[in-house]
């Protein structure tokens, strides 16, 4: 049984300060000005064209949030700054901070959004600020290195020859993929303004004779194959119930019979109140997209099911659901 939380930890939870510091750190390039050296207020403010009594108060909460350290009056960075907050670093994951600092003004709207029940928002911000997308994609990407070759594994593909990788972004899990499945093609299907991204990662990874690229709207356009396998990987949260099922229904279409369909999310559990962290990017979702929503798996596989995919399971647990096209009579 979890404990209660103390008054001392309510009250932090009530403190979006420590949040806004940080962001707006990250926004004005504070770490890569500290890049591999330390700098006194007044010349890291002359750096980044600030004033400098205002930015020493926020490179001292930065220092007491240690992710800057302090030695006299010069400031430097700590070692897990440098590493991810440096902009020319290769693990700067900055571009998604900054991100979440664009989504700020709709969280200011969240009491409005829950009393009237609709979001502040009409586009994602990946629509109106294409060019934010593309950075924060590249963030995605790096993420998603680490953890699409054991995906691929656990899923057990060997017999397969196809994929689908629907709404696959910068290609990362069909690269995944095709590195661990030798004899694997790959189509990744995402927007025009996504797959120049996708292009470079896949000729990077000189896997362009493998992995094709298929541009358009996956709700309105044909998605080609047939396929052995369709994977949709965090693509349910950003769209409705019934937006979901068509697209669930559109993909057994166009699987080959004995196909799969896996389909892995961000799902909550069927209490709605775990995981935590799911818990809380369901709120963020809410305010941050017109349709979206975090769904539990029993909604992905009745989807599957009127679809007439059989057997249906849930592969792992709020995480990624399967179905099998039947083979024909």
């Amino acid at each position: 049984m979890s404990r209660e939380l103390s008054l001392a930890e309510v009250f932090q939870l009530g403190y979006y300060w420590e949040t806004k510091i940080l962001l707006t750190a990250v926004k004005l390039e504070v770490f890569s000005c500290l890049d591999n050296r330390a700098r006194t207020a007044a010349e890291t403010a002359d750096k980044l064209g600030t004033e400098a009594r205002a930015l020493g108060l926020l490179l001292n909460a930065l220092v007491a949030l240690r992710v800057l350290s302090k030695n006299g009056e010069h400031y430097s960075n700590s070692t897990v700054a440098q590493e991810y907050l440096v902009k020319h670093s290769p693990q700067y994951i900055g571009h998604l901070l900054v991100l979440h600092d664009a989504e700020w003004d709709n969280w200011g709207k969240l009491e409005t959004a829950v009393r009237s029940g609709r979001s502040p928002v009409e586009r994602h911000v990946f629509e109106t600020h294409p060019e934010l997308g593309a950075n924060v994609l590249s963030v995605l990407d790096r993420i998603g290195r680490r953890s699409g070759p054991d995906l691929a594994k656990r899923l057990a593909l060997d017999g397969a020859r196809t994929m689908l990788d629907l709404g696959g972004g910068a290609g990362t899990n069909a690269i995944a993929f095709c590195q661990v499945y030798p004899n694997l093609a790959v189509t990744v299907f995402d927007l025009p303004t996504t797959l120049p991204f996708a292009e470079r990662t896949v000729k990077d990874a000189g896997l362009e004779a493998r992995i094709n690229l298929l541009a358009g709207d996956f709700n309105r356009d044909s998605l080609g194959g047939a396929y052995d396998v369709i994977l949709m990987s965090d693509v349910l949260h950003y769209q409705d119930g019934p937006t979901n099922a068509a697209i669930v229904r559109k993909a057994f279409s166009h699987l080959a019979p004995g196909g799969r369909l896996v389909i892995k999310d961000r799902y909550i559990d069927p209490s709605g109140t775990s995981p935590a962290w799911t818990t809380a990017f369901a709120v963020h979702i809410f305010v941050n997209t017109e349709h979206g929503a975090c769904y539990r798996t029993a909604d992905t596989m009745e989807w599957m099911r009127a679809a007439g995919f059989e057997p249906v399971i849930e592969l792992e647990r709020t995480a990624v659901v399967q179905g099998i096209k039947p083979h024909e009579p």
